[in-house]
């Protein structure tokens, strides 16, 4: 079997997330096989793949389906198909930011890109020492979430004060949250921008129903001083729930400061979210998003269908793999397990 004739691995965990993927690799009559991220084993003595290359679509809310074991799982995994010289789209750099808030900002930073003041702690002792530095509202956003998962906000520090005291707060799955400044967000709308092989490839202005926005994709209620979880979203989800998408092409310098993001955390398919601040008209990135699902009725939004994009991306990898060949690895600077 040549490396061409092996197929391609989807190592997912979402149970609905990638039909679309699945019917566009089906409709090319592309070889691939799906690969339960919730429900996994490997051979770490093995010295070659089954696989061709491997895509990987573990997201970081798979702890929401009781799945919270893939999330660790993949990096192990990942690291091991690299190890291999296995090309992997969106391999061990990206899974690690991906499953990282702390690490995204970390990133921002470094490449001279704002965002909402934020703490990065590991115990709820040091909230209040955040929150004295902090405008309020705050949000506390836990390290590991995704679709909004772990997200309360504060509208005084007396609400914040009482939780604290009665020590009902979550900080995750990993122990680590931000502290996080609320930003108000001009127009009422957060942007997605969507990248493909590190490039740019579509853009959304995403709208929903409330007052506010939190700091996650879109989330939108007004909390009172008792905290609340704030509702769950997730962009492949939005008809669902009120959510209205407005197709938009961003100005040079954010997509040049988005593609830059992607390539840096090698990101091959991703989404960058950031918002205007409404009180000041600057933009601040606050999510990288190495899980894009494109949006739902990505026909009537954005005019073309991405998984075709996307499938013709990975006919390419298949010919011309992105990873370097066995015994050139090298563990990547942000692999570091959280």
């Amino acid at each position: 079997m040549t490396f061409q004739d092996k197929p391609i691995g989807i190592f997912y965990e979402h149970p609905e997330w990638f039909e679309k993927l699945f019917r566009a690799l089906d409709k090319r009559g592309i070889a691939y096989e799906k690969i339960d991220a919730a429900h996994h084993l490997y051979d770490p003595a093995e010295t070659e793949s089954k696989y061709s290359l491997v895509f990987n679509r573990t997201s970081a809310s798979a702890y929401t389906r009781d799945h919270v074991q893939s999330i660790f799982h993949t990096s192990d995994y990942l690291y091991h198909l690299e190890r291999l010289g296995v090309p992997v789209i969106n391999g061990l750099t990206a899974a690690t930011i991906e499953v990282s808030k702390a690490k995204q900002l970390a990133l921002f930073r470094s490449l001279g890109l704002s965002f909402p003041k934020s703490f990065v702690i590991n115990h709820i002792s040091q909230i209040p020492k955040a929150a004295e530095q902090l405008r309020f509202p705050v949000i506390l956003k836990v390290n590991i979430g995704g679709r909004g998962a772990g997200i309360v906000k504060f509208n005084t520090r007396e609400g914040l004060q009482k939780t604290v005291a009665s020590g009902e707060v979550d900080l995750g799955i990993d122990h680590t949250a931000l502290m996080q400044e609320f930003v108000p967000a001009r127009g009422g709308h957060i942007h997605r921008v969507e990248t493909l092989n590190g490039r740019f490839l579509y853009a959304m202005k995403v709208y929903t129903t409330g007052e506010s926005f939190n700091l996650c994709p879109a989330e939108a209620c007004q909390i009172p001083d008792e905290p609340q979880t704030l509702d769950k979203f997730c962009v492949v989800e939005a008809p669902k729930n009120s959510v209205r998408f407005e197709n938009f092409i961003p100005s040079d310098d954010i997509i040049q400061a988005v593609e830059t993001i992607v390539k840096t955390a090698k990101i091959d398919v991703g989404g960058i979210e950031y918002l205007i601040d409404d009180r000041t008209g600057e933009a601040l990135f606050y999510d990288i998003n190495a899980l894009s699902n494109f949006v739902a009725d990505a026909e009537n939004i954005i005019g073309f269908d991405p998984y075709e994009n996307l499938v013709d991306y990975l006919e390419e990898q298949v010919r011309s793999p992105l990873n370097p060949p066995k015994g050139d690895f090298a563990l990547p600077a942000y692999a570091a397990y959280t």
